[in-house]
């Protein structure tokens, strides 16, 4: 094979450990938020002082609740693969919903210099379309998902 067919070719036997890599790298991010919202972790305000923020800030407590939930328990469980097309579906709605409501006035770039009022939305747009690309392609051979779905198809 010529260097130039191998940079244009595609490897779809590859699919498995690229879906692997984009639950892992989702999961990270999302975990790491859920923690700081859920238990304090990493300089949040943990499950009371989240919901306290969340509801004057006229969140429903449900929803804020649902937030909590699908950042740190969706995070692991897209690592075991478990159920994964609806907690990237979570995730997904989940950062959409802060882009919408939060982010969208502060611009497209994040707040690196401090010169904004706040973040804006473009780290969003990876968690979003990662989110997307796992809701359409499920998690791959390399999760609970599969081997589920292997006792049920013997």
């Amino acid at each position: 094979m010529q260097s130039s067919s191998r940079l244009l070719a595609t490897n779809y036997s590859a699919t498995d450990a690229v879906l692997l890599l984009l639950r892992l790298a989702l999961a990270v991010v999302m975990f790491a938020h859920g923690a700081q919202k859920m238990l304090g972790w990493f300089g949040g305000a943990g499950f009371s002082g989240t919901m306290a923020f969340m509801t004057s800030s006229h969140i429903p407590a449900f929803l804020a609740l649902i937030v909590m939930i699908v950042e740190f328990f969706g995070s692991i469980m897209l690592v075991l693969g478990l159920l994964t097309r609806l907690w990237a579906l979570g995730i997904a709605i989940d950062m959409l919903v802060a882009v919408m409501m939060v982010h969208l006035p502060n611009g497209f770039f994040m707040n690196w210099t401090g010169q904004q009022h706040g973040e804006g939305f473009e780290f969003h747009i990876f968690p979003i379309v990662i989110g997307i690309a796992l809701l359409i392609a499920g998690s791959g051979r390399f999760s609970l998902d599969d081997a589920l779905a292997a006792k049920r198809r013997v």
